[in-house]
């Protein structure tokens, strides 16, 4: 990844969760960002998948200038919306679901803060899209994983853009 690239993504994941300055000077009380619980009906912002169809990690951006978050079907779509050159907005927060914790067919809840999670890229566990990056908060329920379905063990930031590629995920989508 070349340094310009590598900054962005940084820069837009380093976004401060501190209280802004008001109107009078003083600061407003910080904001918690929270993640948001998918049901039913919540859609993948890039294709429009009911995420609630389909196996593997999901996730959720919440950008500094949207109420709501998007979501994505898949860790690989998260990564590529953050790792693209031309993605210049704001994010306040990133979540992803713990697989050390949710069910991998059902994923409910267990979201946690994606910059402080671990990663597993090239397991023989597809997502929803097919191969996936299986996120997990803690480091050893992602060795056991990596140990069972291998891969590599990454950290958020060693995420690469080539490694976010979606090219393809259609092949393995048998519900299309």
């Amino acid at each position: 990844m070349n340094p310009t690239r590598r900054h962005l993504l940084l820069a837009a994941c380093a976004v401060p969760l501190v209280p802004l300055l008001g109107g009078c000077g003083q600061a407003d009380s910080a904001t918690v960002i929270a993640p948001v619980e998918i049901d039913p009906a919540t859609t993948c912002d890039l294709d429009g998948m009911l995420l609630a169809d389909y196996p593997g990690p999901k996730a959720q951006i919440h950008y500094a200038d949207a109420k709501a978050p998007v979501f994505f079907c898949d860790t690989v779509e998260m990564f590529s919306m953050l790792l693209r050159p031309e993605q210049v907005r704001a994010v306040r927060a990133v979540f992803v679901q713990d697989m050390g914790r949710a069910d991998w067919n059902e994923p409910r809840g267990h979201w946690f803060d994606a910059r402080a999670g671990f990663y597993v890229a090239g397991s023989k566990r597809h997502g929803s899209m097919g191969p996936t990056i299986a996120s997990f908060a803690r480091e050893p329920d992602a060795k056991k994983f990596l140990g069972e379905f291998g891969g590599r063990l990454l950290r958020f930031a060693e995420v690469k853009p080539e490694m976010a590629d979606l090219g393809g995920g259609a092949l393995h989508d048998v519900r299309m």
